[in-house]
């Protein structure tokens, strides 16, 4: 959960509630890797632009996704 500022809240340590799970880190992807992606489906990483996003083409589209890559998944 964020504040109005943007800025995730801090946990206390006397709160009983569980902290939330640590950020996962962003996966790393290369040329000619094999991806599913919730959405299009099956692809190939076509270009890969300096950790910011990839370009994946899905057969009858090619989309830029851009990190951290929320609902791409390397096969």
């Amino acid at each position: 959960m964020k504040s109005a500022s943007g800025q995730p809240r801090r946990h206390l340590p006397t709160s009983p509630f569980k902290p939330p799970p640590p950020a996962r880190p962003a996966e790393r992807f290369s040329m000619d890797d094999r991806v599913s992606h919730d959405r299009y489906g099956l692809g190939v990483v076509i270009a890969v632009e300096d950790e910011i996003a990839v370009v994946v083409d899905f057969g009858s589209r090619q989309e830029r996704i851009t990190t951290p890559f929320p609902k791409l998944y390397k096969l």
